[in-house]
């Protein structure tokens, strides 16, 4: 048997582990992963947008949060967000969900967190899969994105 302070000491590890649980679960229920880069925001986010061109594909925007909040007066750590796709990817999926467009074209975020790493974050495209109902056949279209992130962050 086990004496009670063992009891105790293991009810303060679950108690403090459990918040730490629970976000990731939230996380992976929201479908978001994160990749951590080696890179700085700014280079990660160029090192993206590199490839994606070199890849055919169509860079739609490139928002800079940061530098908008500084023109607002207001101070942000770093965080830049690129849009692209291709339309003969993403065409398919529109047509076999609609909805889907609300997610398209895809999007990758690198941000500083509060420690200064840097991440690059995406929709997962099984979270895309099973929110839109797409087609097993068709989440080919978007999976290259990992892939992407990957070579981005230095991975």
């Amino acid at each position: 048997m086990f004496k009670q302070p063992f009891l105790g000491s293991l009810f303060v590890v679950v108690a403090y582990t459990a918040p730490v649980v629970a976000q990731q679960a939230e996380e992976k229920a929201q479908g978001i992963v994160h990749v951590q880069s080696k890179h700085p925001v700014s280079a990660t986010i160029d090192r993206l947008e590199s490839d994606v061109q070199a890849r055919g594909m169509t860079v739609f925007a490139r928002i800079d949060f940061a530098a908008d909040a500084e023109k607002a007066g207001l101070k942000l750590p770093p965080k830049q967000l690129l849009i692209f796709g291709n339309p003969k990817a993403g065409t398919p999926l529109m047509a076999a969900s609609p909805t889907v467009a609300i997610d398209l074209p895809l999007k990758a975020l690198a941000w500083e967190d509060d420690d200064g790493k840097t991440w690059l974050s995406y929709n997962s495209p099984d979270y895309l899969q099973q929110r839109h109902g797409l087609p097993d056949s068709l989440v080919k279209n978007i999976s290259g994105i990992a892939a992407l992130v990957k070579k981005a962050t230095g991975e």
